[in-house]
């Protein structure tokens, strides 16, 4: 299945006025070339050394055999479960990969002690994890590797038969996994995490796992071929100048998953396109969407829709009109991955950012770090409204007294272009039913809402929250955990670590002018009924 594009009203009035120039510019083939001046001066050292996606593919095909060996390795010992220990990009490219192929993989991608647990008691005599960090040095990571170290022990197992390391070679983790013999892949380091998806970041775990890789790949390298070419028909220069180039800006892009058969599709291009276009003042928010979100109906002008659809071509609402204005993508999974990565490179030039760093995200991480050093004094709620307490920064609640009035407050900080990120540092296995609450505040304050789970997001849109635009307004909602775990050979729990990355991020947002609301549910489970009843009232 080939990539299929489709655009209209200001989305192809966007692509009518910038196509030509890219096309005149060879962008595409000098993206092919790796010609890291596209960006401008203040992006060319870092664009020379981060454009190695682009021969990802050729770079990758390598590995498919060692990985199926791996896999036969496994499953002929009767290991069959296998859990990914990753953030960001190491995880959310597995994600997507796994679940369009339908094959089972754990996905550890939270610091929360309840879900860690809920892993770590899975099939632990059958399991295999794969530990995922370019750095090496990720704290999430790094403390579910040492958790999985010390559970293998205790079973009588050998972590080394058991844990398999993706990391970019020379790294620290690179460095202690082979002194300590576990299985490594290095991955290329000229691709940054985000662009990472090809490389063995997504495919280790996903090969492991049983997916086709050369299907995977296959279909990546057929899409290739058109995005190289400097043609009008490009469809990646298409999407890129869609996405980036209307005027005004339309910068919440709601991608919304209808008829296509890709499962979690929207959470990895949030990241490709948060990450890679917030900073500098402005970017591209993804808003991820159901086909039923309130914002379809009441359609706000600076959203642009991005529609996953089974056949762009022949699809049948785009043939009435019925979707005017939105932008129509279909195709298989590999066609999908590059043609969006190329996108983002192509949005990056229009937008005159860089693409391939991320100045903000470390804010967050070394602000946690420090609180988790410091062990400061917990922060006196504002007030506690049926057993949920009520925090605040940025001075807004004024006499709120309530859960229902401090939701108000920080709806009034919005402003006409504004939205509002909601980040739930709790276990969403426990509680899967709160990403329901954004729909409902998207209902309530009539702009667009994003929804991420913490502190996953830290490594997704948390770019664009602390880069982008000075437009958005944050609910975060924390929980009591009943029970914590301890991470080996660290003075911290898992537990106090989430903690710390909430308290670390709404400081941050603060210091960078944000409204925060901070809600925490000392009764999770019945705090969240409470909670959807203060937000729809």
């Amino acid at each position: 299945m080939s990539f299929e594009i489709h655009v209209s009203g200001e989305a192809e009035t966007a692509v009518e006025k910038h196509l030509p120039a890219l096309v005149a510019d060879f962008v595409a083939s000098r993206i092919f070339a790796q010609d890291p001046t596209l960006w401008g001066p203040d992006a060319e050292h870092e664009a020379s050394i981060r454009l190695g996606w682009i021969n990802a593919v050729t770079v990758s095909r390598p590995l498919i055999a060692p990985i199926t060996a791996l896999r036969e390795q496994f499953l002929a010992a009767g290991v069959d479960h296998f859990v990914l220990g990753g953030m960001g990009g190491s995880s959310l490219a597995p994600e997507v990969i796994t679940g369009t192929a339908g094959v089972e993989l754990t996905i550890l991608d939270t610091t929360d002690p309840g879900q860690v647990l809920a892993a770590l008691n899975d099939r632990l005599a059958s399991t295999v994890l794969v530990v995922s960090s370019k750095s090496g040095s990720t704290v999430e990571t790094d403390s579910h590797r040492r958790t999985y170290e010390k559970a293998f022990r205790d079973a009588g197992i050998d972590p080394a038969e058991r844990i398999v390391v993706v990391t970019d070679p020379g790294s620290p983790l690179d460095q202690s996994a082979r002194a300590a013999g576990y299985t490594v892949f290095n991955a290329d380091p000229t691709v940054g995490g985000r662009y990472s998806a090809l490389t063995a970041f997504g495919l280790v775990p996903a090969g492991l796992a049983g997916v086709d890789l050369d299907e995977l790949l296959t279909e990546a390298e057929a899409e290739l071929m058109e995005l190289a070419v400097d043609s009008e028909s490009n469809p990646g220069l298409i999407l890129g100048a869609a996405i980036a180039g209307t005027e005004p800006l339309k910068d919440k892009l709601g991608i919304v998953s209808d008829g296509s058969y890709l499962v979690g599709f929207g959470d990895w291009a949030e990241q490709l396109i948060a990450e890679s276009t917030g900073k500098l003042g402005t970017g591209l928010l993804p808003v991820v969407l159901s086909p039923v979100a309130p914002e379809l109906e009441f359609r706000p002008a600076d959203l642009q829709i991005i529609r996953l659809v089974e056949d762009a071509a022949t699809h049948h609402l785009f043939r009435a009109g019925r979707h005017e204005g939105e932008v129509l993508v279909s195709g298989s999974l590999g066609a999908q991955l590059v043609v969006w990565e190329f996108a983002a490179a192509v949005a990056g030039r229009l937008l005159g950012i860089n693409p391939f760093d991320q100045p903000d995200v470390e804010a967050a991480k070394v602000a946690a770090l420090a609180l988790l050093d410091s062990t400061p004094a917990p922060t006196a709620p504002a007030f506690t409204a049926s057993g949920i307490e009520v925090r605040e920064v940025g001075g807004f609640l004024g006499s709120a007294a309530t859960l229902g009035e401090a939701i108000a407050a920080l709806l009034e900080q919005l402003t006409e272009n504004g939205y509002v990120a909601i980040h739930a540092y709790v276990d969403r296995l426990a509680l899967p039913q709160l990403a329901g609450i954004r729909d409902l505040v998207a209902a309530r304050a009539r702009r667009p809402v994003t929804f991420g789970w913490g502190p996953r997001f830290l490594h997704s849109t948390g770019q664009f929250h602390k880069g982008g635009p000075e437009i958005g307004v944050f609910l975060q909602i924390t929980s009591r955990e009943s029970e914590d775990l301890e991470v080996p050979d660290r003075p911290f729990t898992f537990g106090r670590l989430i903690a710390a990355q909430a308290a670390g991020d709404a400081g941050v947002l603060g210091e960078h002018g944000r409204p925060v609301l901070t809600l925490t549910l000392t009764h999770p489970e019945d705090d969240v009924v409470t909670l959807f009843g203060a937000v729809d009232s």
